[in-house]
């Protein structure tokens, strides 16, 4: 078997297992998003949706991520078997990423009943949105996830998967039941993303060797820029790349409901999370890919970088494709049943969002490739001027043409995203050995 054969069945390998528990939570999800629409209606279902993606928002510009470091420089670490570099390493990371979620949680309180007011949130949703705001706390797990990654632990990655989305149809069967109504659910939300973020320091925490786990608490971190060097620029880069290839995905919602209201933004979500069926497995793919890329990286196979992330980006992109065809034929049928009848034209919207995630299947592995080469501040770029250039687009046409303008908009970033990234490997390529070695 080749090497780049190999390399492929590892990175398949393990977005297998990422996707295991991804299919799953997928599964569950429609499953609780069916209950909170048909409780809530499309204007409370909007304003769910917008209180949450709000907090996302603002924990994703705040936060600063360690993963990729972990992944990147811990694969270092465990070549050498060093185990202190690797603990002064997860030390540092998990530090600044914990400080960073403090920041954010206090901004998403402060910020939040301007927001809401302007967003048309109820009065209940703005005093709940104070307290809601350690739901930031969901994605301040970066670490401990990188630290699964570099240790090959994609099993338990996937298995996580389940947690947010099984606590969620827990709470929404209690709120159902007990009539609770948007208060409810807000609670219910909130509770799932406490347990997503502890759920994954523990298990990073349970699997760490012994020695492992008391290094990393009491050694000084002091140092670790020294023993890895680039570190910061690289989180920096990484971090950046991270905010806004997601930005896109969290501002879209936001816009709708500043422009349309609570209720359009409850229709798009509803087509939103249906099609996220297409874009989770790049995503899985991208995760899965830096684990590997990063070990070629370290080992100065560049070449066999590229030529992998291009295959593995091909066939991703044959699998989606039909799935794409499958929501424009039956978008609003599958609308209607998951939210009911008063979700029905959320459909229309479900091709355009097919076809942007598909679009965009590879744009996590390219981000991947660019990153493991050392590169995370030009994938940043890139994904910055695709997310900006979707605010400016949706800023200038909804007001004009309303909620029909969502989904050219949507595809049109796709588009401008997907060659941006596509352009910045391509043009790396030559010299990527180069400047690899150089950061």
């Amino acid at each position: 078997m080749t090497g780049d054969r190999r390399i492929l069945r590892g990175i398949f390998g393990n977005a297998a297992r990422l996707l295991s528990g991804k299919a799953g939570a997928g599964v569950v999800s429609v499953v609780y998003m069916a209950l909170a629409a048909h409780a809530l209606g499309p204007t409370d279902y909007g304003i769910l949706v917008l209180v949450h993606t709000y907090i996302l928002t603002v924990a994703g510009i705040i936060e600063f991520p360690g993963w990729h470091a972990v992944v990147r420089y811990g694969a270092q670490a465990l070549l050498a078997g060093d185990e202190e570099r690797l603990a002064r390493l997860l030390k540092f990371a998990a530090m600044l990423e914990l400080a960073c979620g403090v920041v954010a949680v206090i901004a998403a309180a402060l910020l939040a009943p301007w927001v809401g007011a302007r967003l048309g949130w109820t009065p209940q949703a703005i005093a709940l949105s104070a307290p809601y705001s350690l739901a930031v706390l969901a994605s301040v797990r970066a670490t401990a996830a990188g630290y699964l990654q570099v240790t090959g632990r994609f099993d338990l990655l996937g298995a996580h998967s389940l947690v947010p989305p099984v606590a969620r149809l827990i709470g929404a069967l209690i709120v159902w039941a007990g009539h609770w109504g948007l208060v409810g659910f807000l609670w219910a939300w909130l509770v799932a993303a406490i347990l997503e973020w502890a759920v994954m320091w523990i298990m990073a925490f349970a699997t760490a060797p012994r020695a492992l786990r008391w290094r990393s608490l009491r050694i000084d971190p002091r140092g670790v820029r020294t023993e890895n060097p680039g570190l910061l620029r690289f989180m920096l880069g990484a971090n950046a790349d991270v905010t806004f290839a997601e930005l896109a995905a969290r501002v879209t919602p936001l816009a709708v409901g500043w422009f349309g209201g609570p209720a359009a933004a409850g229709l798009f979500a509803i087509a939103q999370r249906a099609t996220i069926v297409i874009s989770q497995p790049a995503q899985s793919l991208g995760q899965a890919a830096f684990a590997e890329l990063a070990k070629l990286a370290a080992r100065g196979q560049t070449g066999l970088v590229i030529s992998t992330i291009a295959r593995a980006s091909g066939l991703a992109m044959a699998v989606a494709i039909p799935i794409c065809g499958a929501f424009g034929l039956f978008g609003g049928a599958l609308a209607a049943l998951i939210g009911g009848e008063r979700f029905a034209s959320a459909g229309g919207l479900m091709p355009w969002l097919a076809t942007a995630r598909t679009i965009l299947l590879c744009a996590p592995p390219l981000s991947a490739a660019l990153t493991a080469l050392g590169r995370p501040g030009l994938s940043a770029g890139m994904n910055l001027a695709g997310s900006f250039g979707l605010v400016l687009l949706l800023a200038t046409a909804l007001p004009v043409w309303g909620q029909e303008a969502i989904g050219p908009c949507v595809v049109v970033q796709a588009i401008l995203t997907m060659a941006l990234l596509s352009g910045a490997l391509w043009a790396q390529a030559p010299s990527a050995p180069r400047e690899a070695q150089a950061v």
